[in-house]
């Protein structure tokens, strides 16, 4: 289909791409003769027998007007005779609208049904404005300096006199669709469902459009012009947004929910392949994408970096989800955003198209301006949304209590996309009793509805009430079992994921440890999952170590094994060492953590080359570790390389948090019986500590400490 780009560029008359718009300035008189005469050919074969839904009397009017321009140039080309300076500037301009009218017509032909009939006033005034110009076209072409034969001129001379004619046509029928789509519409805002037998004469008889795919493709239609949505386009979002519910709620209505089995994997349990994600292709060729050009949040190669008021970069697209689901905090740090503005990162971008360039990876970051994103990320649902919504979901509901296998599955899926954003929906898919028939869906054998449905669950968990409605349903168990045993790793991670989500709320968090499995699950997801699912994991078993009663639940799991191996992941690092530091905090869980041959090691790697946020947790976990770990666990800490001179730099450009932990670690090496020597002077206390002497160094850390290290601790 046409892209919204182009139908916006030929309203400002600017050129969707660079070559449409640039006359052949540097051609001869005869190749600039032949161009046009290819160009128009193109367009009289391309589009005269071409069938228009819409705007049939504009766009067949354009051809004809193309058709005798051709018998013009083709007069030209075959005479050969030489043109006056004056014609050649007219036919350089008769270029441009020659482009100008193949790109409306292309755009007329293959837009959506229900774009066209949104769009007909403005598309309308475009036929006109090219009338308007082949008329002043003609009227400055210097015809009496250019030998034509009588035909031709009289053609010339008829088409000047229709150009001069023209007016402004809307075509009636468009036109009664038109407000009859806004009609239905203003049903649902005024709280009243159209009648069933209206819709099908509406879709059906009047459109044309007989079947779910066909609805589908008009959905994705205007779901892509929402994303590329320029501020002073009618209609407005939010009333886009109307239109595509209540076109949702037509589909299923009238087009049943049978739809391609091979397409959705019904009965092979195979899933369509995923088409353009940058990180696949990536993966086919081996390259690691540094870390700086992830997203956070997606873990997916940047596509247009954005900056929040925290000072964090993401993708636009998963920030903006991110907003649109309610949070008001930031997802790296936590911190709250004092306001929603998201400043694009144009030095990031330039430097991942560099690095895309010089690995020859496609790179396409999205055209759409901040203006645009921004308004999309801001439009609040209409009323006529909701409604339409909620009367989809009453029907997405009904399928799934008593749909064939197949419609089951394209109601979970309908519900996950429903549920993906807008807290109103979550609501009342969930009011209208969703969740016990997705949790049925848990244990389908068909992959593609067990993913569909633990999505759905995960989505529908954001919203605060839901958490209690799914854990009082009994879903935890049967979502656990996806976890554990799940078709698909992506059913797998978004099991976890739902996990973190229910585990918000404090006193599930225990009934989530206890269930059978749950920890070992997410603890083998953290070892041996994707980059996301480790990420979904990680944060799920953060989120269970702030209950003290989990934590000898989690080292008999195996989750304090698992996070310690995986400090040495940059991905996860940072949350994993915020579980230890909160594991560590209890006797026993410090006990469970010295075990491990590795964790001083990992911790101390981290206030190396951490994150702020991840050093600032590493020294905390050692501080914890020493306290509640006992004299052997404190001097496993006091001999690590290099501690005391990372101490030092954080003790003066760590974070607020860092520092004070780091001062309470320095003052805790002071009671220790292995502390090398004691003094009083300066700003501070200083502590120069045996174990980081040249004799106890680790010979790989040999350079990082020349001489033995004072610590000054300053007053917080």
């Amino acid at each position: 289909m046409a892209s919204a780009a182009i139908f916006s560029s030929l309203r400002r008359r600017r050129s969707p791409s660079l070559e449409a718009f640039l006359a052949p300035v540097d051609l001869s008189d005869v190749a600039l003769v032949q161009t046009l005469v290819s160009v128009t050919a193109e367009i009289a074969s391309s589009f005269s027998d071409k069938f228009f839904s819409f705007q049939k009397r504009n766009s067949r009017s354009l051809v004809r007007k193309v058709e005798i321009f051709l018998v013009l140039l083709e007069y030209l080309r075959d005479s050969g005779s030489a043109l006056p300076w004056t014609a050649v500037i007219c036919l350089k301009e008769l270029y441009l609208l020659l482009y100008r009218s193949k790109i409306l017509l292309d755009y007329c032909a293959q837009s959506s049904k229900l774009w066209l009939l949104l769009q007909n006033h403005p598309i309308s005034g475009h036929f006109h404005d090219l009338n308007k110009e082949i008329s002043t076209l003609l009227d400055v072409f210097p015809m009496e300096d250019v030998e034509l034969g009588e035909d031709v001129r009289e053609q010339i001379e008829l088409l000047q006199r229709q150009a001069r004619r023209a007016k402004l046509f809307i075509d009636d029928g468009d036109e009664e669709l038109r407000v009859q789509f806004f009609s239905f519409l203003d049903e649902f805002e005024k709280g009243r469902v159209p009648d069933s037998a209206d819709l099908w004469l509406f879709f059906a008889e009047r459109l044309g459009i007989r079947d779910a795919k066909s609805c589908r493709n008009e959905i994705e239609f205007l779901e892509e012009q929402i994303i590329n949505h320029e501020g002073d386009v009618e209609p407005t979002v939010s009333v886009l947004n109307g239109f595509v519910a209540f076109t949702r709620y037509c589909r299923f209505l009238l087009f049943g929910f049978e739809e391609d089995e091979v397409e959705l994997g019904i009965g092979n349990n195979q899933r369509k392949p995923r088409k353009g994600l940058i990180t696949q292709e990536i993966a086919e060729t081996f390259i690691t994408i540094p870390k700086d050009f992830c997203c956070p949040i997606s873990l997916d190669l940047m596509r247009e970096p954005v900056i929040v008021s925290t000072g964090q970069t993401y993708d636009r697209s998963s920030i903006s989800r991110w907003l649109e689901e309610g949070h008001c905090t930031c997802p790296k740090t936590g911190q709250m955003l004092p306001n929603t503005r998201l400043v694009p990162n144009r030095a990031l971008r330039n430097l991942i198209m560099q690095w895309c360039t010089a690995y020859g990876i496609p790179y396409d970051p999205p055209e759409c301006t901040e203006a645009s994103a921004e308004s999309f990320a801001a439009a609040s649902p209409s009323k006529a949304a909701l409604a339409a919504n909620k009367a989809t979901a009453g029907l997405l509901i009904q399928r799934l209590e008593d749909g064939s296998p197949c419609a089951q599955t394209i109601a979970a899926r309908e519900i996950r996309l429903l549920a993906k954003t807008g807290r109103e929906n979550r609501a009342f898919i969930a009011e209208a009793g969703a969740i016990p028939h997705l949790c049925k869906l848990l244990s389908s054998p068909n992959s593609v509805a067990q993913e569909n449905s633990v999505t759905a669950m995960l989505n529908l968990s954001i919203y605060d009430k839901n958490k209690s409605r799914i854990m009082d349903e009994g879903c935890l168990g049967s979502i656990v079992d996806v976890l554990r045993f799940g078709h698909t790793t992506e059913a797998r991670e978004n099991a976890a994921a739902t996990l973190f989500s229910l585990s918000a709320v404090h006193d599930y968090k225990k009934r989530i440890a206890d269930e059978e499995g749950a920890i070992e699950a997410l603890a083998g997801l953290l070892r041996e999952g994707t980059p996301r699912g480790k990420k979904d994991a990680v944060t799920a078993l953060f989120n269970l170590s702030t209950h003290t009663e989990n934590c000898a639940r989690m080292i008999e799991a195996g989750a304090v094994t698992a996070l310690v191996s995986a400090l040495g992941n940059e991905g996860v690092a940072e949350e994993a060492a915020g579980a230890l530091a909160l594991v560590v905090r209890q006797p026993i869980g410090a006990k469970a953590v010295g075990k491990e041959d590795t964790v001083v090691a990992g911790l101390i790697g981290m206030m190396r080359c951490g994150t702020p946020r991840g050093k600032e947790n590493a020294v905390a976990a050692l501080l914890e570790l020493c306290r509640s770990g006992g004299a052997a666990a404190t001097e496993r800490v006091v001999k690590a390389p290099a501690l005391a001179g990372l101490l030092q730099t954080l003790l003066f450009t760590g974070t607020k948090r860092a520092r004070r932990k780091a001062a309470s670690l320095a003052r805790v090496f002071q009671r220790c019986e292995n502390a090398a020597a004691m003094h009083f002077g300066g700003l501070g206390v200083g502590y120069a500590f045996a174990g980081n002497s040249a004799a106890n160094r680790d010979s790989s850390f040999a350079g990082d400490v020349a001489v033995p290290v004072s610590i000054s601790v300053p007053v917080l």
